[in-house]
């Protein structure tokens, strides 16, 4: 039989049963849907992850306090990870090129009769490096293609230098919504303003920036800050010293996890961390690089697609067993027609080839359907994951020889039942 007799031959089968067949493709139209949602999360996660952690170089530790639970709230879990602390990492560990120290806290920053409420900032003298190498924020409207510089941040004036940060010079930075409501245009260089009723100087003021994701630049208010030498925050602005957060970075990105046991040692003497039962330290402190923070969004985006990915396969299995059953309800019902045919010379190979043909087909519209609703879908699915879900072009055709697969593998039973029956039964059946 020619292969354009067994298709038209297959076309007038299934076209038969309309009804029968378009309900049969629901499950393959839900799991194919399945695939293409799966993939497309699959991929935007991963951009996600990529997104917001591209700038987390290869190089850097970050150095946080670690928290507990007490009596329903967040307590230090030993010693506070203090200024000291990372003031002392450079000469302690050898493989360390740079460490900044940051912290923060509210503040009342006035001049004259303009007053602001912020958070203010107190850092060392390479916040600017700082700031640039972690990719969160750039100057306004920043070619994306050009390479930043720490000295790009600054608007005008200068920055910290390490002998005004190590004495606690009493000087400052203003962010550059923070110079216009205090100073509303007017020069801020060199003019005194009060931070918590602490005086200081202004020596320079930051250009406009803006956050380097664009959905986070209406959220975000990154020029409302102000900055202060991390030495004079900790003397003047706090009544207990306060917790830090140090970022570290190394001269040899390879030697990354042997500098990460260096510093964890250099921890754990200055804050006496005693071992457990087990032996191993009760630190109450935590050390995350880039592997640590991607590796946890990878996993959590790899579960996320396993979720849908079982969704999909029993969707698709469900659709597969579908095809089957009116499959073998079809053979059922033509069961003389089957037989008028043996009688008059057809081969059991062209029978076989008929029904699994029309399985083929059906599976293969629940997947053009299905290839289109999930399509549909995807702007759905990427508001339940952060905004984020990108469409690969392979997931279309892998989606769509998987309904096929689906419908040639559920399909194959009934199409060697039928290629199977006997021409004299099959002309009797009623």
């Amino acid at each position: 039989m020619r292969l354009s007799n067994l298709i038209r031959t297959a076309i007038r089968g299934v076209l038969a049963n309309r009804l029968r067949a378009a309900l049969t493709m629901l499950g393959i139209v839900i799991g194919v849907a399945s695939v293409i949602v799966m993939l497309a999360l699959g991929n935007g996660a991963r951009a996600a992850v990529d997104q917001n952690f591209r700038s987390l170089g290869s190089d850097e530790i970050f150095i946080t306090e670690r928290q507990v639970l007490e009596d329903g709230q967040y307590v230090p879990a030993g010693k506070i990870l203090n200024y000291l602390d990372g003031l002392n990492i450079t000469s302690a560990v050898s493989q360390v090129d740079w460490v900044a120290i940051a912290m923060g806290g509210p503040g009342r920053v006035r001049y004259g009769r303009n007053a602001v409420q912020l958070t203010f900032g107190g850092v060392t003298a390479d916040g600017l490096r700082s700031m640039s190498a972690g990719g969160e924020v750039q100057p306004v409207d920043w070619p994306e293609t050009k390479p930043l510089q720490p000295i790009d941040f600054l608007g005008e004036g200068r920055f910290f230098t390490p002998a005004e940060v190590l004495q606690g010079a009493e000087i400052c930075m203003l962010g550059y919504q923070t110079a216009l409501d205090l100073f509303e245009g007017d020069d801020p260089i060199n003019e005194t303003v009060w931070i918590n009723r602490r005086p200081c100087t202004v020596i320079g003021v930051l250009a406009q920036l803006e956050p380097t994701d664009p959905s986070q630049r209406y959220m975000m208010r990154v020029n409302d800050s102000f900055y202060v030498p991390i030495s004079f925050a900790v003397k003047n602005l706090f009544e207990n010293e306060p917790t830090v957060q140090i970022e570290v970075h190394v001269k040899d990105p390879t030697q990354i996890d042997k500098t990460r046991l260096q510093i964890a040692d250099y921890l754990h003497s200055r804050h006496e961390v005693e071992k457990d039962n087990n032996g191993n330290y009760k630190d109450d402190f935590d050390l995350t690089t880039r592997n640590d923070v991607l590796g946890a969004q990878l996993e959590a985006a790899r579960t996320f697609s396993l979720l849908l990915a079982a969704m999909a396969v029993v969707s698709l299995v469900v659709g597969g067993i579908g095809i089957m059953n009116v499959m073998l309800v079809s053979v059922t019902e033509r069961t003389r027609e089957i037989g008028v045919r043996l009688s008059v010379g057809a081969q059991k190979g062209d029978i076989a080839s008929q029904f699994l043909l029309e399985a083929a087909l059906i599976s293969a519209a629940g997947g053009v359907v299905g290839i289109v609703t999930g399509i549909l879908m995807i702007p759905l699915a990427a508001s339940l994951n952060q905004g984020i879900a990108l469409l690969a072009t392979n997931s279309i055709p892998l989606a769509f020889g998987v309904a096929l697969l689906t419908g040639l593998g559920f399909g194959l039973y009934p199409a060697v039942r039928a290629a199977q029956l006997n021409p004299i039964d099959a002309l009797r059946y009623e």
